[in-house]
């Protein structure tokens, strides 16, 4: 059966160790892969109807922003990879949308980098790694 694995990626050398290793188990197994981006967004808000619609206008900005500049160059860069990938960029809380994105495109793998967030960081706002851990459907890998 071939793999479907969703990779974690911002950008960051932890998210491109990540991707390089979910690359190599794609071609080992024939499979593919979903890079996703997700930007953070809070979902708290004490704000009046037009600084609601500024904000929806700056998450659709940045939205654009980060398909433009960091996802369009990956995926031109990986078209020669041997491996098929695609790509989805959201935005909302990383490990539910990853979750999301696993489940929507019937994936078998998440992987994603060790960011080194600091314990109290972790013990403050939860990590990506330790909610995937309790909610992804499928395995996790966190790539050092």
């Amino acid at each position: 059966m071939a793999s479907k694995i969703v990779v974690g990626y911002d950008g960051s050398t932890s998210a491109r160790t990540a991707l390089n290793f979910a690359l190599d188990v794609a071609k080992a197994q024939g499979g593919s892969i979903v890079v996703a981006h997700v930007l953070e967004w809070s979902p708290y808000s004490f704000l009046s109807a037009a600084e609601l619609a500024e904000r929806h206008k700056r998450r659709t900005e940045e939205l654009e922003r980060a398909e433009t500049a960091l996802i369009q160059p990956l995926l031109k860069a990986l078209e020669t990879s041997g491996v098929s990938v695609t790509a989805s960029v959201k935005y909302g809380n990383i490990a539910e949308v990853l979750v999301a994105i696993a489940k929507s495109e019937g994936a078998n793998h998440i992987v994603i980098g060790r960011t080194g967030h600091s314990a109290l960081s972790s013990r403050l706002f939860g990590s990506v790694a330790g909610n995937l851990a309790q909610a992804a459907p499928v395995p996790v890998t966190i790539v050092p």
